[in-house]
Parts: C-alpha cells; sequence; structure tokens
C-alpha cells in the first residue's frame, strides 16, 4: 500500500477565482491579484533582486505542471516557466467564504466551511468593548492595546515599548476572521501569553471567529522580532475531516507545521513543528519513515507571514526557489505507490495593495501516480484524490 504527502505551500495562489471581486485590500478588489504570477513577472523584470537574481527558477515544480496550471487558473504566462508539465496537474476553486487558512485547508480536507465567519470592522475600535473587557481581565491588566487592523510586525514596531512598560496585550485584527494577540516573551511571559489565548478563545469561537494567534515575540525598542512560539486556537471542524477519514480507516497521520492548529488535532497522530527550513528537514524525514497507509499533510507558513503579508517580492521569491529544490529532493526519494500532492490555501500577492490575503485559484501539482490534466477542479477534490490513493472510504 502506498503513502500519502499533502503539502500546502501558504498563501502561493495562481490568481483567476471567478469572485476575487467580491473580496477586498482596503478599497481595492482582489481581482487581477495573481501571486505567483505576478512575482515571476517581477522577477523578469529585475525587480526582486535581493538575494537572489533574474527570472524565478522553479523548475521541479514547472515539470509538474506549476506554470500550465497557472495559464489555466488565469490565463497568464509567467516569465522563466514554460516546461511541459509530467505530473498530474490543475488549479482548484474555493468555494468557501473565506480567503484565510482555515477556510482553504479545511476545504482542501474536504470540509468547505458551512457558516458565514464573523469579520472584524476595519476601524478603530475594531473590537467591542465586552471582548476586550474579558481580555484584559484574563490578562490581570487594566486594558489592552491596538484593536485595531494592522500588520503584525508594524503594530508591535509601534507598541511594543508600551506593552513592555505597562503589559498590557497588544490585540489586532486583519481582513480574516481572527483574533491576534501579541506579547513580549519575557516581559509578560509565553506561557501566559498561550492561556489568555487559549482562555479566550472559547468567546470567539462562539462568535465564528476562525482563529485566535497567540504572537510571541522578543527584544526591545527597534528590534523587536517575533518568534517561533506563535499558537493558534482554531474552531474545531464540525465534521470529520480528511485526517479523520484516513486516521479512522487504519491510517497514521502525520501532521507538519500548523496543520495540528489549523484541525485542533483532530485525527493527527503525530505533530513535528519548527520554522519552515525544520519542517523540510521533518517532510524529508518522513518520506524516509511513513508507515504504509500513511497520510503526512503538511503546511509551509513562511510564504505567507514572512512574505506575503510584508509585500517582500524578493523574499517571497527566494523561499519559493528553497522550496522548489527540497521538493525536488522529496520527489526523488518516494517510494513506488507513493504519492506527493503540492497546492496552497489562498493567495497572498506581495504586488498587491495592502498586506491582507488574496482571492485566488491554487495549483494541484500531483507526483507518483502519472501525468495528466485534472482541469478546473475544487479544493474538496483534493481530498479526494487523497482518499483513492489510499484506499480510505469517505464516510456518507
Amino acid at each position: 500500500m502506498g503513502r500519502a504527502f499533502l503539502v500546502v505551500i501558504d498563501s502561493v495562489g495562481i490568481g483567476g477565482a471567478p469572485d476575487a471581486g467580491d473580496f477586498f485590500n482596503g478599497d481595492l478588489p482582489d481581482t487581477g491579484a495573481n501571486t505567483l504570477g505576478h512575482i515571476a513577472q517581477d522577477c523578469a523584470a529585475g525587480k526582486a533582486e535581493e538575494g537572489r537574481s533574474g527570472p524565478l527558477a522553479l523548475p521541479n515544480l514547472d515539470r509538474l505542471g506549476l506554470s500550465a496550471a497557472l495559464k489555466l487558473a488565469s490565463g497568464m504566462e509567467a516569465p522563466g516557466l514554460s516546461a511541459a508539465p509530467e505530473g498530474l496537474w490543475g488549479a482548484a476553486t474555493e468555494v468557501s467564504q473565506g480567503k484565510d487558512t482555515p477556510s482553504g485547508h479545511w476545504e482542501l480536507a474536504g470540509l468547505p466551511v458551512p457558516w458565514a465567519w464573523h469579520y472584524f470592522p476595519d476601524e478603530t475600535p475594531a473590537f467591542p468593548e465586552d471582548l476586550t473587557a474579558e481580555v484584559a481581565r484574563l490578562a490581570g491588566t487594566d486594558g489592552i492595546l491596538g484593536n485595531c487592523h494592522a500588520s503584525g510586525t508594524a503594530i508591535i514596531e509601534r507598541l511594543g515599548a508600551a506593552h513592555c512598560e505597562s503589559c498590557w496585550p497588544i490585540c489586532y485584527t486583519s481582513a480574516d476572521s481572527v483574533f491576534q494577540i501579541a506579547a513580549h516573551e519575557e516581559t509578560f511571559g509565553l506561557d501566559r501569553l498561550l492561556k489568555l489565548c487559549q482562555d479566550i478563545a472559547p468567546r470567539l469561537h462562539e462568535m465564528k471567529v476562525g482563529r485566535v494567534i497567540a504572537r510571541p515575540f522578543t527584544g526591545g525598542p527597534g528590534a523587536f522580532e517575533r518568534t517561533a512560539n506563535r499558537r493558534d486556537y482554531a474552531i474545531t471542524p464540525p465534521k470529520p475531516v480528511l485526517t479523520n477519514w484516513v486516521q479512522n480507516a487504519g491510517g497514521r497521520v502525520y501532521a507538519v507545521g500548523k496543520i495540528g492548529d489549523i484541525f485542533t488535532m483532530q485525527g493527527i497522530d503525530e505533530l513535528r513543528k519548527g520554522p519552515d527550513a525544520k519542517l523540510m528537514d521533518h517532510l524529508h524525514d518522513l518520506v524516509g519513515e511513513a508507515e504504509d497507509g500513511s497520510l503526512t499533510f503538511a503546511n509551509f507558513v513562511e510564504f505567507d507571514s514572512l512574505y506575503g503579508h510584508r509585500r517582500d517580492v524578493s523574499g517571497y521569491a527566494r523561499a519559493l526557489e528553497w522550496f522548489d529544490g527540497e521538493i525536488g529532493k522529496v520527489i526523488a526519494a518516494l517510494r513506488d505507490g507513493d504519492m506527493l500532492v503540492v497546492t496552497a490555501d489562498h493567495g497572498n500577492d506581495p504586488t498587491w495593495a495592502g498586506s491582507d490575503h488574496t482571492r485566488e485559484r491554487v495549483p494541484v501539482l500531483v507526483a507518483g501516480i502519472g501525468a495528466g490534466d485534472l482541469g478546473q477542479i475544487g479544493f474538496t477534490d483534493v481530498a479526494a484524490l487523497v482518499v483513492g490513493h489510499l484506499g480510505v472510504k469517505v464516510p456518507v
């Protein structure tokens, strides 16, 4: 029996979402956003030269069908990407009404989000008074800082010193259904921050806010830095998903990265975490170690968190080229009967306005089970590919 490896390269959209005009970054709709396509264009135009140079080079992903998927999704041709597909490839369209992590991952795992998420208004204050009072009570403080839409790195730079002086938690949100709390690991305390997020999460989940995210940081004024100890407290999916289906059928399920947080460890046997470089080590290890019939479900978040939200085209391109080199080694190490699926959960076009996710189609690139054109498919078809490969029956 073969194994399945489902790898999400977070935010690597390929444009073309038919409902992109219904989603906004500030006042600008996402119509025309194209994460991969615009990065490739900037690279070819010499606009992404920090730490790298020249056209975007992704030979391994391109051989799987990346440029073909891009053209299928949005009609765009990416300079430097033109290989004839040697894998199974397609472009997936989301139906859930969100361009966020839980919406994308739940649907990739077979469950479109069955409700409308709650979003906080882009105004100050962004949160209702009773919610902020409860956060302050749980934190043991007289109030909170922030209370607005913000970029995580920008708000830490702006309010980090005041936080260290007062110990008031920094609370902020974005265009996603999310409530984020930033606090200094030494001044406020990491365990205290995690407990605060865990304690307030049920209140936010009742409101259908998708995630409460702990955003710890260290350092001092002018040199604050977020750490790798981020923790997501997400709503538990209301129905069984891919991880449950595989586990209930007797297959072992490995989660790599924030997959455990996204699915609140539902259907997961083992979790491996760390920064993306460490996550790649875990993925290489699991290609060598994972049992027959197992599912390895991985998310590489730094495309999104370090480069997309920060609108860093060069950094995003470097990350893509690093990933391409590593995934080539993964493909070479697959056993006969294994399947590798590389996809994404939404877009985050670093050339776009604002600093939020963008509504886009995503690539679906499959190695190990032949070549061909999947065409335009849905996110849930990714879960169907996995269970079909593993011979797992989906409960009715």
